[in-house]
């Protein structure tokens, strides 16, 4: 008789005891980060999320689409339906997915207030690092440590 061998799941495709209905992608060498993900992960109470640091490498072959230096300006969440939602959008999302949230959906939805929750989305995750520090286990983190993570305007002047 011969052993069949043990297939390994996709993190991202895993379907876990429920349901996946949005994948979120995040920093997981970022300490804030984390922290935020495992808050998501307490008040996830229907199990409707599935979290996946960018750092994982089925992220690259899953979403192709998304740049690392994308990942890692900001949060997304990719919705059952394949819609992708950034920053301050992904946020709002879930104020809206998960239940513990609605509270904090009206303000998310205000009228013309996302240019404010994006900046302020941008400037707390450019600073993330210097907040919380990072978590690393293979030492490749003090490379760059105490650097802020660039928007993406300052990203694009640095190509130029």
């Amino acid at each position: 008789m011969e052993a069949t061998k043990p297939t390994v799941e996709n993190p991202i495709h895993a379907a876990g005891r429920s349901v996946c209905k949005a994948v979120v992608l995040y920093d997981g060498q970022c300490n804030f980060c984390l922290g935020q993900i495992a808050n998501l992960r307490r008040i996830d109470l229907f199990n409707h999320l599935r979290f996946v640091s960018l750092h994982d490498p089925s992220v690259a072959d899953s979403y192709p689409d998304l740049t690392h230096e994308q990942l890692m300006r900001e949060m997304w969440v990719v919705a059952s339906s394949g819609k992708r939602y950034a920053g301050a959008y992904a946020l709002r999302f879930l104020t809206r997915a998960l239940p513990l949230l609605w509270p904090l959906a009206p303000a998310m939805h205000i009228p013309g207030s996302m240019p404010l929750w994006s900046w302020l989305y941008r400037e707390i995750a450019k600073r993330r690092y210097r907040i919380a520090g990072r978590h690393c286990t293979q030492g490749t983190c003090s490379l760059h440590a105490g650097q802020e993570i660039p928007s993406a305007s300052e990203s694009s002047a640095l190509k130029s």
